[in-house]
């Protein structure tokens, strides 16, 4: 063999190592609250938005919060909802606006960072994660009344393929 070649193999072998083993894949992340266990992966792009939907406790009316995430940060853009109820913004403030959409919805707008967000799994709410064509029950992630977490982590190829990962 020629020295060319073993060279070749030897760098593609180092850059293959790095590949499975440094953190480049940004994905969002959610874990069991408590544990801190990896419950699912999903891929996601600086500036993808994604939805939380959910039955709001007492009214009953449905709730969308769309997530946006923003580099190794969520940004709660806004939410949508129909009916005010208990907890829910009824006039714009100095942390958000408040407006009627043409089709009657109230969007409250909000564009708050945060390093994370936890939800607990609600009994009735169906607390759903909506992201590109998936749809996730986060009750079928977690047991009802336990909480989970979801961030943006960026993990090594490896993380990805054994952590239960959508893409």
């Amino acid at each position: 063999m020629s020295r060319r070649f073993t060279w070749s193999v030897i760098i593609a072998g180092i850059v293959g190592i790095c590949l499975l083993f440094l953190p480049f894949i940004r994905v969002l992340e959610i874990v069991d609250f408590k544990t801190q266990r990896k419950l699912q992966l999903i891929r996601i792009r600086t500036g993808e938005e994604f939805t939380i939907s959910f039955i709001h406790s007492v009214n009953r009316r449905p709730v969308y919060d769309t997530i946006r995430a923003e580099n190794d940060l969520l940004v709660i853009v806004r939410s949508r909802y129909d009916s005010f109820g208990a907890g829910m913004p009824e006039s714009s403030t100095g942390e958000g606006t408040l407006s009627v959409a043409e089709d009657g919805w109230i969007i409250w707008t909000v564009n708050r960072t945060a390093p994370d967000l936890t939800v607990r799994v609600g009994w009735t709410a169906e607390h759903t994660l909506l992201i590109r064509d998936l749809k996730i029950r986060l009750a079928e992630l977690a047991e009802p009344g336990s909480a989970v977490t979801m961030r943006v982590q960026k993990i090594n190829m490896i993380d990805f393929l054994k952590g239960g990962s959508v893409k």
